[in-house]
């Protein structure tokens, strides 16, 4: 199976890079900057799991794209998603599959608006890495597992291949009958722990000593009532370990949002927190606190971001 990874950066350099490990097909579709880096010091993991190290991984520019992949793994930050998607479409045939690991639900309909439905697979993950100054992947926890599956829950042929082709590399993929679920689950989850870290810009641990333990527990429970006017409210055991997170004492944890905000760089604001708020059914509430955090980090991208890069305030 030939896999190109789109982008090689602390995600798709990470998982891409396991995969080239248990020596798979795997291709690294990379922008200018990032190809001399990877060229001078090669792909880098440092991991609490295991090491990793290729001086000269295969790379390819958008230009030089001229025949399908059978499988395009996607896990750019949304805000570049227009651009990726014109990067890697040549790259996409009849029988190519589309592998995401965006947050979030309104890459799905850009990607199926382009490619169409029978392409798009549903995904993600959970992982905590960074690119160091030098360009190094760096796994900051234990944890890194890829999730994927149909939308439909069909487990059709190309998820075969696809297991195949993820299974013995070093990670934790897994394949889901209800990858849907597992995405809004996620979705809720993310959008309550960047909602309350921005506001607040502060750590759940602060957040939790200063009395505001309840603001982050009604935020997730308005982040998890847009997702079952959805049809996918989330499980029990998955609002517990939410809220459990969200409410714990001393933590250190920060919403990636926040750490972008922190260095004045764009965010995944309208694909997180907007998109989820303009699902609701409740439009229009004053006092939303999905709202209010969509609407202060809008108001720090008019301010810190270029026009074109920043959120539509609605």
């Amino acid at each position: 199976m030939r896999i190109l990874v789109v982008g090689a950066g602390a995600i798709g350099g990470y998982f891409g890079g396991r995969l080239l490990e248990a020596g798979r097909d795997v291709t690294f579709l990379v922008r200018p900057r990032r190809a001399a880096q990877l060229a001078a010091t090669g792909l880098l993991i440092r991991s609490p799991l295991g090491d990793f190290h290729d001086p000269r991984p295969p790379t390819v520019a958008a230009q030089a794209l001229h025949e399908p992949f059978d499988l395009v793994l996607l896990s750019c930050k949304a805000y570049d998603l227009d651009d990726a998607i014109r990067s890697f479409a040549p790259a996409v045939g009849p029988a190519t599959a589309i592998l995401p690991l965006l947050n979030g639900m309104r890459h799905l309909d850009v990607l199926e608006q382009r490619f169409g439905p029978a392409v798009v697979l549903g995904g993600l993950c959970a992982i905590s890495v960074a690119l160091d100054e030098r360009g190094a992947i760096r796994h900051l926890n234990d944890a890194h597992l890829l999730t994927y599956g149909e939308r439909d829950g069909v487990r059709s042929a190309r998820l075969a291949a696809i297991e195949a082709a993820l299974s013995g590399a070093r990670f934790e993929p897994r394949l889901s009958a209800a990858i849907l679920k597992e995405m809004w689950e996620k979705w809720v989850f993310i959008a309550a722990l960047a909602g309350i870290t921005c506001l607040m810009r502060t750590t759940v641990g602060d957040i939790v000593a200063a009395g505001g333990a309840e603001l982050a527990t009604e935020l997730y429970a308005e982040c998890a009532a847009i997702a079952a006017g959805h049809g996918f409210a989330p499980s029990e055991d998955s609002r517990q370990r939410s809220l459990r997170t969200l409410t714990a004492p001393g933590s250190p944890m920060t919403a990636s949002m926040l750490r972008d905000i922190e260095r004045g760089g764009p965010t995944e604001a309208e694909h997180v927190l907007g998109d989820l708020m303009r699902r609701s059914a409740v439009r229009g509430n004053a006092r939303s606190l999905l709202r209010a955090a969509y609407v202060h980090v809008a108001a720090y991208e008019l301010r810190h971001v270029p026009v074109a890069q920043a959120p539509r305030p609605h």
